[in-house]
């Protein structure tokens, strides 16, 4: 049994039974405040959840994408990866009083890694040398050894003054990468939000994958991933298919290699991806993501 898992699963139990009944922005939900998950990331290990399949191909290929600083879900969707096709509609947009055309999703994730708070106009301009390039910045640090000692790695998608432009506020808001003896990186993220059926799983996942391409890109080693999460909450419509699968033992999780190291971070992909040991997971449990 692995006992990491078992965190995950500890919350959902915490929150059917203390779980706090509240009407949100997008429907019935139980919740709670102020929660933390610590993941081993040694010898490879990648926190993907066991008890149900997680979607990882869709998982990583969101995350080179934000990686990337793209912000048109087209992309997304030309590789059949469909989780923020609901923010991207004319619909919704409209709903956030956004103009742009449908699927660019606005200054997010991407944008505010890459380009913070440079002045955005659409998905389809070249952003190269504006705002704040925050990740690569933080992999210069790294790879100065007279400088990934600092406590200044951090990251953070939160920018107030681009929230009214964005489809959707960021939920995972802020991380930061911590090197010890040298040579050993930890990454912590802060999550002002989580949908613990859905994307809470998502997130450890792209986290924890992120700390291994940054460690091998930086010569460095993965050692942990330290999630915190603010609102964590259930939707009515999951609390049944979670009861299900709290119910379940996990397997032991997964172990990867990253194969190469490239001259830049935007080029790492799914093929670089080795599977030490294979990906063991219970039967799929199917939740209608919620927008």
């Amino acid at each position: 049994m692995n006992h990491e898992e078992q965190q995950y699963l500890d919350l959902i139990k915490r929150l059917f039974s203390n779980g706090s009944k509240e009407m949100s922005r997008n429907g019935n939900v139980i919740s709670t405040f102020g929660n933390m998950m610590r993941f081993s990331l040694k010898d490879g290990y990648l926190p993907l959840l066991t008890t149900k399949k997680v979607a990882w191909k869709t998982c990583f290929k969101e995350l080179f994408w934000f990686i990337k600083g793209s912000t048109n879900n087209q992309e997304l969707k030309d590789q059949n990866v469909h989780i923020w096709d609901a923010n991207a509609s004319r619909e919704f947009l409209d709903s956030r009083n956004l103009t742009y055309e449908e699927n660019d999703l606005g200054p997010v994730y991407g944008h505010q890694w890459r380009h913070f708070n440079a002045s955005y106009e659409n998905c389809h301009n070249n952003y190269s040398g504006k705002g704040v390039d925050q990740l690569q910045n933080i992999i210069d640090m790294l790879k100065d050894p007279t400088q990934r000692t600092s406590r200044r790695m951090i990251i953070s998608a939160w920018n107030p003054c681009q929230i009214d432009q964005m489809a959707l506020p960021p939920c995972h808001i802020l991380f930061q990468f911590y090197v010890r003896e040298n040579k050993y990186l930890s990454c912590s993220m802060y999550q002002r939000s989580g949908d613990v059926g859905l994307g809470v799983p998502f997130n450890i996942a792209s986290y924890s994958l992120l700390t291994h391409i940054i460690a091998k890109h930086c010569g460095l080693i993965a050692d942990e991933f330290v999630y915190f999460l603010g609102n964590a909450h259930i939707y009515e419509e999951h609390i049944e298919p979670l009861k299900r699968q709290v119910e379940r033992l996990p397997y032991e999780f997964p172990q990867i290699k990253i194969n190469k190291v490239h001259d830049s971070i935007e080029e790492y992909t799914l093929d670089d991806i080795t599977w030490i040991s294979e990906y063991t997971f219970h039967q799929p449990i199917k939740m209608n993501m919620v927008a």
